[in-house]
């Protein structure tokens, strides 16, 4: 999905805290915090004290990630520096984090020392406010430091400068008193309510907007860490083989992807393939998004295609699941690299019919099809799922516009003071990340114009995120190109997810009463496909 979102920027929650008369939160201990969705465990967050530091490990179980982090916390409760670390399920236990970055923070600088895995160490100067607690999304742990720190700072209500460690964003973490002994921590719209003991620490609680609870636990056997292992396999009885691969590019690394194989596919009998192209973020080869139950668009598209006689791979972006490389500091020209390894690889598949490939990308990936077709005019078609054709300047600034108009619990006057820092907020992300800086800037359109293969393209007409107006200004600048075979289809009440939803707004997907693929959606991609690459 295009940013904001949890793979690009720290997800900002509103927290109410029940607590009673509490004393400035005491540096010791150590607990697991337990992230549950409605029927999953999401993320186990294992930490502990030792003297002003503070460890914390989160190991989110079906995004199949880990993140390691320690921050040190000086007497008043600030944070002076923060280390985090990043590993990608797969990774053995002694291995070295594919990313790791240190903070300093210095007045209002933070200053960042980023590391991958094979590439130098890169430094970025980032804005900050003095004081300011940094956060990585969902650690409870740094939350009982903001909360201390508030006490620290003296009566409520006080403001807390926080800092979003993924994306460099700086904004506030407002702490009042609510009503009877409970606090209310605002960050930006949505609301927690944790119960917290008299010595400021978070026990339990629940994120009623996601469907989300926590609690706290004094330890978890090592096993209840290990991320679960995701089945790529074929359903009992489908007509195709789902084969595991592993895609190489030019540019030294290796991609783990999944390919379905029609049963009857075979040299004497090849068949027409796609490749898959995710959204933004680092995500796996079925698209899976965590706060969205079930939702795997892409392994549902595979299947659909696997049974009409269409082969699929799909596969894990750069450095995430079982790929190899860096995910940080890739744009998306480097990942249209990628989809030309996975086109490149399917030549190479005797099943495979060379002269029958396409591509389905879905809201990034709606950028980054265009990019490869562009250069390879030998393609047979590709499907857009909500395709942006606009710079992303302006549907960055749309998105955070629209979260601040829907943060009810801030006045009109906040509402739009908010409003106001928006132009600054894009600015401020796109110099603290290459891959929003390429986003504002590039021009969709411009690459549409250049592009003859044939196109689909499908758009939900409740998108709050890539709007629907963008579809037929997509659609104008593919047939400028001369192109004669482009179809657009705007879906009603469906959302950027292609999921029922006469409302759209992204705060609000987790709480949808059936987050499944749009089978209308989902019938039109497929036919069009087996149209144009099926042997005919």
């Amino acid at each position: 999905m295009i940013a904001p979102s949890t793979s690009r920027s720290t997800v900002l929650t509103a927290i109410a805290l029940l607590v009673g008369s509490l004393p400035l939160l005491a540096q010791s201990g150590s607990g697991v915090f337990i992230l549950r969705g409605e029927k999953d465990t999401l993320a186990l967050e294992q930490f502990r004290w030792e003297g002003e530091v503070l460890h914390a490990d989160i190991t989110f179980k079906a995004a199949q990630a880990r993140i390691g982090f320690d921050v040190t916390v000086a007497a008043d409760k600030s944070v002076s520096v923060l280390n985090n670390r990043f590993w990608a399920w797969g990774d053995s236990a002694g291995a070295p984090p594919r990313q790791s970055a240190k903070i300093v923070f210095r007045g209002d600088s933070a200053i960042a020392e980023i590391g991958t895995a094979g590439s130098p160490v890169v430094t970025q100067r980032l804005g900050s406010k003095p004081g300011a607690i940094p956060y990585l999304n969902p650690s409870m742990a740094l939350l009982e430091v903001l909360v201390a720190r508030a006490r620290a700072l003296g009566g409520l209500p006080v403001t807390v400068p926080m800092f979003a460690v993924a994306g460099g964003q700086v904004f506030d973490g407002v702490v009042s008193q609510s009503t009877g002994d409970t606090l209310s921590i605002r960050l930006s719209g949505a609301e927690i309510r944790l119960a917290v003991t008299a010595d400021g620490k978070i026990h339990g609680g629940r994120i009623p907007a996601q469907g989300l609870t926590v609690d706290r636990v004094d330890a978890l056997p090592s096993a209840a860490f290990a991320p679960e292992k995701a089945d790529y396999s074929a359903p009992a009885n489908a007509p195709y083989r789902a084969i595991a691969v592993t895609v190489p590019t030019p540019m030294g690394h290796t991609l783990a992807g999944t390919l379905t194989l029609p049963a009857a596919a075979s040299a004497a009998h090849p068949v027409g393939a796609i490749v898959t192209i995710t959204g933004s973020g680092p995500e796996d080869r079925d698209e899976y998004i965590s706060i969205v139950k079930d939702y795997r668009p892409f392994r549902i598209l595979a299947d659909s295609l696997g049974r009409r006689g269409i082969a699929v791979l799909r596969m894990d972006d750069r450095g995430t699941g079982g790929s190899k490389g860096s995910y940080s500091g890739a744009t998306s020209a480097d990942f249209a690299d990628d989809i030309r390894a996975g086109l490149a690889y399917l030549r190479t598949r005797p099943e495979v019919a060379r002269d029958r490939l396409g591509l389905l990308g879905h809201s990034e990936g709606g950028i980054i099809a265009p990019m490869v077709a562009a250069t390879d005019p030998t393609l047979a078609g590709m499907v857009l799922f909500a395709g942006p054709s606009r710079p992303g300047r302006g549907i960055l600034g749309y998105q955070l516009s629209n979260q601040f108009t829907h943060d009810t619990s801030r006045s009109a006057a906040s509402r739009d003071s908010m409003l106001a820092r928006v132009p600054a907020m894009v600015d401020s992300l796109g110099r603290s990340d290459p891959w929003l800086g390429f986003f504002l800037d590039y021009d969709p359109a411009t690459t549409a114009r250049k592009v003859k293969v044939p196109v689909l393209i499908l758009q939900g007409g409740t998108d709050q995120q890539v709007t629907p107006d963008q579809a037929p200004e997509l659609a104008v600048a593919f047939r400028a190109a001369g192109n004669r075979d482009v179809t657009l289809r705007v879906l009603p009440n469906l959302n950027h997810l292609f999921i029922y939803d006469p409302s759209g707004f992204p705060g609000w997907y987790s709480t949808l009463p059936k987050a499944v693929l749009d089978r209308g959606a989902v019938g039109l991609a497929v036919d069009w496909l087996v149209r144009r690459l099926a042997k005919r």
